[in-house]
């Protein structure tokens, strides 16, 4: 290894690293106010690059059911809860419509859009409208009724949502890969290094929405109130503050990240319907460098693991999966001996 394949595979690294360090924040954010470990954030960017893709194809994305299908199934629970609860027949209908009148209209939208082969950039920001209604209707159906159950649960329910999510790509993307067109085709060459347009977006997406979300957390009351629920659930209720809009509020913004990560990266690499689970497991290591709590340390683990990941593919490239996770076992062993927990109850 010379500078020159130093400097290559550092590029790499942090382009990589930048995409990670969107998923990590959005872990981050997840667990800081609903305490779930949200195994299944990387299905958001399988999504969101298959959506795109089929869309490229003219095709309708299976996305657009998907969506129809959850969004019934929310309405239906709302159904239920205002027939239990007695509650007057104009509100329950008035809060059926509320469910609806977004996913709905996102999936018209698409429909008349697929075949008339708009430019990519229009395809990408309807991919975002579709996906992004994700967050919520998952955190309804799997996560409301539990938002005050334990870590392990929620875990274990995690998982059983990530399974389901994988089956249900497989059915409504089917097992073909796709690799999406580039956003910029440009190529620029600083000293022996060779940067793509790609990698810019990538570093310049990723930044503009680490900013965008401070400027969030910091400058907005509906930010400050995130920031409320993920120190105190108990107390944010008492200042009146929902916890359930909370949740939902950060599960829609984790599918949000997500579809953008997906857009991201999916010129860069084939991305099949089951793709998501690595590329998100990645995040998830990056947010364990920061325990889980902190967005700055979680920047730095993402950019760290896109780093550890282009050099381990270097020095072994059939064991680079096992490098990046394997270094998690320092972090946490570190994180054990520092940090002494007494059982919880």
């Amino acid at each position: 290894m010379d500078l020159s394949i130093a400097g290559i595979l550092a590029l790499d690294g942090l382009t990589n690293g930048a995409v990670y360090a969107l998923l990590a924040l959005a872990t981050v954010l997840v667990f800081a106010v609903t305490r779930v470990i949200f195994i299944p954030q990387g299905e958001f960017v399988a999504f969101g690059a298959l959506t795109l893709a089929l869309l490229q194809t003219g095709k309708v994305p299976g996305t657009v059911w998907f969506l129809l299908v959850l969004a019934a199934a929310a309405a239906a629970i709302d159904l239920v809860d205002g027939v239990r609860l007695r509650q007057p027949p104009a509100r329950v209908t008035l809060q059926v419509l509320r469910t609806l009148a977004i996913p709905v209209a996102v999936s018209l939208v698409a429909i008349w859009a697929a075949p008339r082969n708009f430019p990519l950039v229009v395809q990408a920001l309807l991919t975002l409208a579709l996906v992004t209604p994700f967050g919520k209707l998952i955190y309804r159906l799997a996560y409301q009724s539990l938002a005050d159950a334990s870590v392990l649960v929620l875990l274990i329910v995690s998982v059983g949502v990530h399974f389901a999510l994988v089956g249900l790509g497989l059915f409504f993307f089917g097992a073909e890969g796709f690799r999406n067109p580039s956003f910029w085709d440009a190529r620029f060459n600083v000293g022996p290094l060779a940067l793509s347009g790609q990698a810019v977006i990538i570093f310049l997406a990723s930044v503009a929405l680490i900013v965008l979300l401070y400027l969030f957390f910091e400058r907005t009351l509906t930010g400050k109130a995130l920031r409320a629920t993920a120190v105190n659930r108990a107390g944010a209720r008492l200042m009146g503050i929902s916890s359930n809009n909370a949740g939902q509020l950060a599960f829609t913004m984790a599918a949000f990240i997500g579809a953008l990560s997906g857009l991201l990266i999916g010129p860069t690499t084939t991305i099949f319907y089951d793709s998501g689970f690595i590329i998100g497991l990645k995040g998830f290591v990056a947010a364990v460098f920061g325990g889980l709590a902190s967005y700055p340390l979680a920047l730095v683990g993402a950019l760290g693991v896109g780093l550890l990941e282009s050099f381990g593919s270097f020095w072994a490239s059939a064991f680079k999966e096992v490098i990046v996770f394997a270094a998690i076992l320092p972090v946490l062993l570190w994180r054990s001996l520092r940090d002494p927990h007494s059982e919880e109850h």
